[in-house]
């Protein structure tokens, strides 16, 4: 059972994220976390971006959403809501909106900003709404997650969150690693017992 981990991150915080959620989706049996990017967006101006990524998870399809149990999606706030990349992805989705292809299937969100008031909160909820207007069943993280009481930098109960530094020299730090393994638990065991 795949679970879709699709991100868009520009500095590198959010992929480290992601591939802790994928740490944690792989720790359920019987689930694959399906890791996969969104390409950056680019003007007119700019050379065109190659259909795949020099390196890291390839280029996500709509065909990676039909196939998927579970979504976690994931964004560097920009603003208090998430990069126009991820949103330009998101908005093309459409078909599979009119088809009610993610209806039922689990949700989660996740986010890194730079500062500790940057719109973490506000970034995971708007990526909430294109997900409940697909019908998916949206999972946060509980209070009884001791990571999100001792946590210094991110992590809330609408999903996981990272705060980098304003110079992103902040890594994840051990309750923020813990709380995005543990959101991709939660998705890929809603996804087993909803499958």
């Amino acid at each position: 059972m795949d679970i879709l981990v699709l991100y868009y991150s520009l500095h590198g915080h959010t992929e480290a994220m992601a591939r802790q959620i994928a740490r944690g989706v792989e720790s359920v049996e019987g689930a694959t976390a399906r890791l996969r990017t969104v390409p950056p967006i680019r003007s007119q101006r700019d050379e065109p971006r190659t259909d795949v990524p020099a390196d890291g998870p390839p280029y996500a399809s709509n065909q990676d959403l039909a196939d998927c149990a579970g979504l976690i999606l994931g964004s560097p706030t920009r603003f208090g809501n998430m990069a126009a990349a991820l949103k330009y992805f998101i908005d093309g989705t459409a078909s599979e909106w009119y088809s009610g292809e993610l209806a039922g299937k689990p949700a989660a969100v996740f986010t890194s900003t730079a500062s500790l008031h940057g719109g973490q909160e506000t970034t995971l909820l708007s990526m909430m709404l294109p997900l409940l207007h697909h019908g998916m069943v949206i999972a946060g993280l509980p209070y009884t997650e001791p990571g999100l009481i001792k946590t210094r930098g991110g992590g809330t109960p609408y999903g996981a969150s990272q705060f980098s530094g304003w110079q992103g020299e902040r890594e994840l730090d051990e309750h923020e690693a813990q709380l995005c393994r543990r959101l991709g638990q939660r998705v890929a065991g809603l996804a087993l017992k909803l499958g």
